[in-house]
């Protein structure tokens, strides 16, 4: 099992299918499991900074700019979201063709 550092650049799997509601919450369907995951806006606006091309140093810092009063915690719980992602199969370190 790959462990989440600041300095990781996780992306998103493919196979994930991700759709945004009006109220800026998401649900995110993995199509081999039919598991279906309901995300609130924070969970969201990590998601879509899940590019390989951002750390999780870079996507917390982004967050902070993004909205007011982010808890100094904060990085712990981006991290375990991160890595429950991670222990999920929704998001990873790299992906070949799919």
């Amino acid at each position: 099992m790959m462990t989440v550092t600041e300095s990781a650049k996780p992306v998103v799997n493919p196979k994930i299918m991700f759709r945004e509601e009006f109220d800026d919450w998401a649900i995110l369907f993995d199509p081999d499991t039919a598991d279906i995951f309901g995300m609130n806006p924070i969970c969201v606006f990590v998601w879509k900074h899940l590019d390989g091309r951002h750390t999780v140093e870079d996507i917390l810092k982004k967050l902070r700019e993004a909205c007011r009063n982010v808890p100094d915690e904060a990085d712990r719980h981006v991290a375990g979201f991160v890595q429950d992602l991670i222990d999920k199969g929704l998001a990873g370190f790299e992906y070949g063709e799919v």
